[in-house]
């Protein structure tokens, strides 16, 4: 069975499971989204007491809280006990492109190269100005996240199963935001601080 667990599995599973999943929320009237979890944390710790978008019945959504913990623990387990110890295989094309932006690909023979390069994501290789962008980066998602009404799981999984137009507005935004960010300027960032 660990054999099973630890093979590629066909894209369609994964699928399938996500279907039977947004299939029981709609059974039981919940929607699903990741980012709404910081509200209701936020609503746990009293920020209800200083603005009104905090106050709600934060309790009817522990089950939210706990699909999150799930994810986190599950990724934990995979990481430690179930990851392929073998590079991630990728194209010679990719490989030469981030050649071309000075980083090494994951699959270059590093020992414990994992799924991303390490210039990116190692400690070691922390500096200042990466710290910048990372907070930056991540500012940038929080607002995005609120300005949108949501985060991307809970508009592409959940907003479009429901046939919700906002949901479809915003799904194409954040693929044309990605489009642009990927192309057009991450690498520009990577010239500069890698």
């Amino acid at each position: 069975m660990i054999d099973t667990i630890l093979g590629p599995w066909h894209w369609s599973v994964s699928g399938l499971l996500i279907s039977a999943v947004m299939f029981a929320l709609l059974y039981a009237g919940k929607t699903f989204g990741v980012s709404s979890n910081l509200r209701t944390m936020c609503s746990i710790a009293g920020a209800g007491k200083h603005t009104d978008f905090f106050k709600f019945d934060w309790k009817a959504q522990r089950w939210n809280l706990l699909f999150v913990g799930g994810a986190v623990i599950g990724g934990f387990i995979a990481s430690t006990w179930l990851a392929n110890p073998e590079p991630v295989a990728i194209s010679e094309a990719t490989e030469a492109y981030l050649a071309s932006l000075s980083i090494d690909a994951p699959s270059s023979g590093r020992q414990g190269a994992g799924f991303v390069p390490h210039e990116l994501f190692s400690l070691s290789e922390f500096s200042w100005p990466s710290l910048s962008l990372l907070l930056l980066g991540g500012f940038l998602v929080g607002f995005g996240t609120r300005w949108a009404g949501g985060c991307t799981s809970g508009h592409a999984i959940s907003g479009l199963s429901n046939l919700q137009v906002p949901s479809l507005i915003a799904v194409v935004g954040f693929f044309i935001g990605g489009l642009l960010m990927t192309w057009g300027v991450l690498p520009q960032l990577l010239r500069i601080y890698v």
